[in-house]
């Protein structure tokens, strides 16, 4: 884990170098992507499909709604349930109706007012109001809480070419200690089956690194490290994914010493199953497993 953090800090000091040069190299545009997708591939690499809970989620349409219902077994083996769905109705498209178990609801709408403007709404616990823009190879997006009114976020990203994606995010509080209340900048660089991202966290006083390779067709290898004053080296994660013929097999380790594998198959036609488990190999008793199951 040691040479893994080293070779992390190597590319944070190189990732600049061929930033600069990049730009002369490759000067087609790229697809806009959000600033908070900056380090997508190795994130989702390193966290999707595994869990520890034993789950069942159902999809199906009914006339212009997309249904869902998903319930999880607790771990005193009550079962909790959520219903959901989503439609367009009159130009205003609802993404998101759900009522969950706890007698909690979730609505989120969306809005194109215009080419390249979606205009959000999120209420949960809270209550949001977005707006995303996008043109050409920016993106770039607005939140503010209209619950309390207690902050405002935004964020913008910029594809500088088919390579290279720049952009950062600012949070300011409206209410309480006012002000600039957090920043950060990120930057990542795509070269063949090569991948690295670099952002910053906690007002630029982390760093953050995600790295992801693709070997072959079936093969990709993924980490994820930290690095502070406090702590020069902190591995999140190391792992990689391999797809077989009879389904797709994931594995990962932290620096905790945990080790979680998961394998994900289709069973039937529109219905995969996810089976999951973690231990720490020095402690058999920490054995935690999960089996989802979505059609």
């Amino acid at each position: 884990l040691s040479r893994g953090c080293a070779w992390d800090s190597l590319l944070c000091i190189c990732v600049f170098r061929t930033f600069l040069l990049a730009v002369h190299q490759h000067p087609t545009a790229t697809m806009a992507t959000k600033f908070s997708d900056i380090s997508k591939g190795p994130k989702d690499l390193l966290s999707d499909d595994y869990t520890n809970k034993l789950s069942l989620k159902c999809k199906k349409g009914a006339g212009p709604v997309a249904v869902t219902i998903e319930t999880t077994r607790g771990s005193g083996g009550a079962l909790s349930s959520k219903i959901g769905g989503k439609f367009a109705y009159a130009g205003l498209s609802f993404d998101k109706v759900q009522h969950t178990a706890d007698g909690g609801a979730v609505l989120e709408t969306s809005l194109k007012p215009a080419p390249g403007v979606k205009l959000s709404f999120k209420g949960n616990k809270g209550a949001d109001l977005g707006i995303d823009y996008t043109k050409g190879s920016l993106y770039a997006t607005g939140t503010l809480d209209v619950k309390n009114m207690s902050k405002l976020s935004t964020s913008a990203c910029y594809g500088v070419n088919s390579s290279i994606t720049v952009g950062g995010d600012a949070s300011y509080a409206l209410s309480g200690k006012t002000g600039i209340s957090g920043f950060n900048v990120g930057a990542s660089y795509k070269t063949g089956p090569a991948f690295v991202s670099l952002t910053t966290a906690s007002k630029m006083s982390q760093f953050n690194i995600g790295l992801s390779y693709k070997v072959n067709d079936s093969i990709s290898l993924a980490s994820s490290t930290t690095h502070s004053s406090e702590k020069t080296c902190d591995v999140l994660a190391i792992g990689g994914a391999y797809k077989a013929d009879f389904g797709t097999i994931k594995a990962k380790t932290a620096g905790s010493g945990v080790v979680e594998a998961c394998l994900i198959k289709d069973v039937a036609d529109k219905v995969t199953l996810t089976a999951s488990g973690s231990v720490l190999p020095s402690d058999l008793s920490t054995f935690k497993y999960g089996l989802g199951l979505t059609m």
